[in-house]
Order: structure tokens, then C-alpha cells, then sequence
């Protein structure tokens, strides 16, 4: 749940002018995610298939997935708490991924209209995609640097692939197609 820090109010407690600060507060998001069903899919199954449009929010509880883009995996996650389908609900546009599962794998369900009414799980999202957007941040001026020192195309390709797997994974900790598995990509 949100709360709300009020200030500018005058020594009488008159409105005046008002700053409202929104607090993320995770044990109300838990609470959340416990209300919602949870699915099961086997492994190998297509849980979202890229140009589809489900209206499903999907949060990973357990297991592994790998991100599928136009025929390339991109990218694999198997962090709890990661977020599928929330720039198709955010964008009103089709999936642009698919998103497979490589284990047997849990998600929390939601009806993606509905949940994003939701302040908590609204900022959640939101926390989600600006930590994805700053570490691509982090991966442009890895890749800055290393064009101004003349780095091999080999290192260049596989930091591009970095930034790829960030803009199109979803969540914080994701395993670039192809690697080994690794608490932070720019490690």
C-alpha cells in the first residue's frame, strides 16, 4: 500500500499548498500478490506469445523463464517478483515477446486493467521499469566507453546484448541468452 506524506499545511491545518509523497511499501504489495491465483505451466510452454494481447499481469513466484523475441531468445529470468505483460496492459498494444518457461514455473494472475487501478501495484511496476531503464543507462555508457577505447567488436556485441536483454527482460535480475547465470549483468 501507498501512503501519503502531507506537508504545507498552515499552523491551523488549512489546506494550503500540498506536496504528496508516495511510499513504497512492500509487505502491503505481498499482501496483494497473496490475494491473486496462482498458475502453473510446465516447462517449454508459451506463457504470453509475442503479437498476442492477453490483458493478464503476470508476477513469477517460481521457476524460470526465457524471453523470446522475433525467434532469438534475448533474454532468461528466474527472479521472483519479476513482472510479465506490463508494457503491453501500460501500452494498450500486443505482447512483444514471448515469454517461455524453462522450468516449471508460478505466477501470480491479474486482470491487467484492474490491478494497474491499483496505487501499490502501480508504483511497483513503475519501480520496476525505472530500475530496468537505469541499469540500460549503466550498459550505454559501458558501451560509450568501450567504442572510445577501441574494444574488440566481440565485447562491444556482447555489452549491446546487455542493454537488449534489459530493455526487453522484465525485472531487475535477468540471465542474457547465452550466459551463465549472474546476479547483476554488468558484474
Amino acid at each position: 500500500m501507498l501512503r501519503q506524506a502531507r506537508r504545507g499545511l498552515d499552523p491551523g491545518g488549512k489546506a494550503g499548498v500540498c506536496a504528496m509523497t508516495l511510499v513504497h511499501d512492500p509487505a502491503a504489495w505481498q499482501k496483494r500478490l497473496a490475494a491473486l491465483p496462482v498458475a502453473s505451466y510446465p516447462v517449454g510452454e508459451t506463457v504470453f506469445a509475442e503479437g498476442t494481447k492477453t490483458g493478464r499481469l503476470l508476477v513469477l513466484r517460481t521457476g524460470a523463464v526465457s524471453i523470446v523475441k522475433s525467434g532469438t531468445e534475448i533474454a532468461r529470468v528466474a527472479e521472483p517478483g519479476a513482472v510479465f505483460g506490463e508494457l503491453s496492459a501500460l501500452l494498450d498494444q500486443p505482447h512483444g515477446a514471448d515469454v517461455r518457461t524453462l522450468e516449471t514455473s508460478e505466477f501470480h494472475v491479474a486482470d491487467a486493467a484492474a490491478l494497474l487501478q491499483d496505487p501499490a501495484a502501480l508504483l511497483y511496476v513503475t519501480m520496476v521499469l525505472a530500475r530496468r531503464i537505469d541499469a540500460a543507462n549503466r550498459g550505454l555508457l559501458e558501451l560509450k566507453s568501450q567504442l572510445e577505447a577501441g574494444e574488440p567488436p566481440g565485447l562491444i556485441d556482447q555489452t549491446l546484448d546487455k542493454i537488449e536483454g534489459l530493455l526487453s527482460a522484465i525485472g531487475t535480475g535477468y540471465i542474457r541468452a547465452g550466459a551463465g547465470y549472474s546476479g547483476y549483468p554488468f558484474a
